[in-house]
């Protein structure tokens, strides 16, 4: 007997949208199928499908392990568009995920770039359309790296607005009192949000101008508590890098206490970093 997968493709529809800031927009998804997923909170990740452009539902030849190879020999004009998101928040009854969305380049204040078919996308949804989920259905589902271990003293988290989502249900999850420091990198003043925790979190928002690594710059300027640390850091992998380097070179973390993710990379789509892999 196996273990049945911690990950499912469910079929969903756009509920409703909501522009929640210039660079922004989050999507509400529901669906019968959807009563099946399972969130731990933190920074919890999923497979989103799509149609391409002029389809009425993403076309995905497979729904089991064999997924990944033949979505990836069907041509790329037709084939789904797969991307990673965070859950921004789930409920049930009714049962609805709500996703965050950068919109890089769409929208007249969006925030600068090409537009890729994601962001496209979620700028010109509406109630009814149709995606389809590979989200977990399983408590111990790895989709969440944010693990502070139990003798961290403190956290520290960085993030750029694509790591937003996860930053704040990160911020979500922490237990009362969690000592926590925060810097969150947006491209508006504007794009600001408000993110309730319990955690004794010291949040600095970093509004992008000319300085393209403004959070980078802000950390090395902190005064970091003492004790302990546990460090989540996400967003442009190059600024990730550099970030990484600073806290463990010259901060003296130790590297197995820091958690660090490339969300994206300037200058590369999802389907570049894909076809690195083949």
């Amino acid at each position: 007997m196996t273990d049945a997968p911690p990950y499912r493709f469910l079929d969903a529809h756009v509920v409703r949208t909501e522009r929640i800031s210039p660079a922004m927009v989050r999507i509400t998804f529901g669906g019968d199928e959807l009563r099946d997923v399972v969130v731990d909170g933190r920074d919890q990740r999923f497979k989103l499908f799509l149609p391409q452009p002029g389809q009425e539902a993403p076309a995905l030849p497979a729904r089991d392990e064999s997924w990944f190879g033949e979505w990836r020999a069907q041509d790329p004009s037709e084939r789904a568009v797969m991307r990673t998101y965070t859950v921004r928040e789930m409920r049930y009854g009714p049962d609805e995920m709500d996703v965050d969305f950068v919109l890089h380049g769409v929208g007249e204040d969006a925030s600068g770039g090409h537009a890729g078919p994601a962001s496209t996308w979620a700028h010109a949804a509406r109630p009814g359309d149709r995606a389809v989920l590979l989200a977990p259905v399983a408590t111990e589902n790895g989709g969440a790296d944010f693990q502070p271990p139990a003798d961290a003293d403190w956290v520290l988290v960085t993030a750029d607005e694509t790591a937003l989502p996860a930053t704040a249900g990160i911020l979500a999850w922490l237990p009362a009192g969690t000592r926590a420091k925060v810097w969150i990198e947006v491209p508006h003043a504007d794009d600001v949000q408000d993110l309730p925790t319990a955690a004794d979190a010291d949040i600095t928002w970093l509004v992008r101008g000319a300085d393209r690594e403004p959070v980078l710059d802000a950390l090395r300027a902190a005064e970091l508590p003492a004790g302990t640390p546990y460090a989540w850091i996400a967003g442009e992998s190059g600024t990730v890098r550099a970030l990484r380097r600073h806290l463990v070179g010259e901060r003296g973390f130790d590297r197995r206490a820091v958690t660090f993710t490339g969300y994206w990379r300037r200058g590369a789509s999802e389907e570049d970093l894909l076809a690195e892999l083949a």
